[in-house]
């Protein structure tokens, strides 16, 4: 393969490859639009839902100054990336009784995109 061929290839491999994160950032940011009127990414805002800072790691319904449902306090979830996917998914079906009123996504590249974006900006 010619040298001047691999450069440019690899170049428009990298662009690609660049183009699709940065569409799946787009695609997490835009789908998270839907969660802002009840959650917050800042520490201690809670409102009609938890505030999602420090989402990764943390037990299901232990934020502090929220009251949760007794059945999310119950559900025994650490929030990963497996769980979040899950629960996302279909709220009801994952802890039945929860008081979210968000009936899921079935769009799984929005869901990934919607995880991954939760990942990175509730730390």
């Amino acid at each position: 393969m010619h040298k001047s061929y691999k450069s440019s290839l690899f170049a428009l491999l990298a662009a690609a490859a660049f183009a699709t994160g940065a569409h799946a950032d787009d695609l997490g940011k835009k789908t998270f639009e839907t969660c802002v009127a009840c959650h917050s990414m800042k520490a201690g805002e809670n409102g009609t839902g938890p505030t999602l800072h420090k989402l990764i790691g943390r037990q299901a319904g232990s934020v502090e100054g929220f009251r949760f449902s007794g059945p999310m306090k119950r559900s025994g979830i650490v929030w990963n990336a497996e769980t979040l996917s899950a629960f996302l998914r279909a709220p009801q079906e994952s802890v039945p009784g929860n008081r979210m009123p968000y009936s899921g996504t079935t769009d799984e590249a929005a869901l990934k995109a919607l995880v991954a974006y939760l990942e990175a900006e509730s730390r």
